[in-house]
């Protein structure tokens, strides 16, 4: 999967952690724009693949072993200008705490409800699907 834009920055990767009905978000020290509450993500690496980096991003942010589960696509976000790939994925080991205190202040398995509150707007739309199909 090569970088689908003519930006210099290496993409982000995210990884869309679901896990018994609920969502792993990841709330940020530094606000990116208006992004505070976000899901484990970050810059992928020299020589990575965009799956690999959501795997290594959800570790060393979370303290997850994840697997991914799926690629739910790709963009270029409209508030920080970043190419954005995004990947369905599940635990396989470990339980979610601020692996990273530099990067976050906290870590929240969300439920619907719980993710309104956190994030009150739509998400990228094949995102939101997989969030509607998966959380209670």
């Amino acid at each position: 999967m090569s970088d689908p834009t003519t930006d210099d920055r290496p993409p982000i990767a995210a990884a869309v952690i679901v896990n018994d009905g609920k969502v792993l978000m990841a709330r940020r020290r530094v606000k990116e724009g208006q992004l505070s509450w976000q899901f484990p993500a970050g810059e992928v690496e020299p020589g990575e693949t965009p799956n690999d980096g959501a795997i290594r991003e959800a570790e060393e942010e979370t303290g997850l072993t994840v697997r991914v589960t799926g690629e739910l696509g790709w963009r270029v976000h409209p508030n920080t200008g970043r190419t954005m790939y995004y990947f369905a994925c599940e635990v396989v080991s470990g339980t979610a705490y601020v692996g990273d205190a530099e990067e976050l202040a906290e870590v929240a398995w969300c439920d619907r409800a719980t993710l309104t509150e956190y994030v009150p707007y739509p998400f990228y739309e094949p995102v939101q699907q997989h969030l509607d199909a998966n959380l209670r």
